[in-house]
């Protein structure tokens, strides 16, 4: 797991450690220095902690201007024993969503299980941005979380989606693609 990085081809185009607005605004990382673990096995250092032990992120593009940030996920999405889902949104998209982000694409690629608990939070979130005209999507979530994630029905909140792709987008484009197919189904 320690050969997994955070994608990395959009640093140029945004770094969450020098977004004044991010949560992550001013973090120091190590290339060298492998500290976090996800079950006893190091994962690279670029990714971000947000109190969880088995789940955390990298913000790979928060655009304030059209309202969306693309989030990468890597490790255990546990909401029975962690509450992960408190975690993720208290350290991480509560602060976006009070800079003005509502539309959040999570890549779940990463994410070896899921297990659920109750969808107070999800629920929550899912009222909170559609007040905004906001969205919430899971990209590329492996088949044996998806289905823990369906048979809690929370794809009632978040949609789960497939593009296999994404890394050749860049997030301007890959923003605009969800966001168009994601009208289209409103419509």
């Amino acid at each position: 797991m320690h050969n997994i990085e955070p994608y990395a081809n959009w640093q140029h185009l945004y770094n969450s450690q020098t977004d004044q607005r991010s949560p992550f605004c001013g973090r120091q990382y190590s290339e060298f220095e492998y500290t976090q673990t996800v079950y006893n096995y190091f994962i690279h250092p670029q990714w971000d902690f947000i109190d969880t032990p088995n789940l955390y992120c990298k913000i790979l593009m928060a655009d304030y201007d059209d309202g969306y940030a693309i989030i990468e996920l890597i490790g255990e999405w546990n909401d029975a024993i962690g509450n992960d889902i408190m975690f993720l949104r208290r350290e991480v998209t509560d602060k976006l969503q009070d800079k003005g982000i509502s539309k959040y694409i999570l890549i779940a690629e990463n994410v070896l299980n899921f297990h659920s608990s109750d969808d107070s939070y999800y629920e929550d979130w899912f009222d909170t941005v559609n007040d905004e005209d906001g969205w919430l999507i899971i990209l590329n979530m492996p088949t044996q979380s998806q289905y823990d994630f369906k048979k809690a029905k929370l794809n009632h909140y978040i949609e789960l989606m497939e593009l296999e792709n994404w890394r050749t987008y860049k997030p301007i484009d890959l923003y605009r693609l969800i966001n168009g197919i994601i009208e289209k189904r409103l419509c």
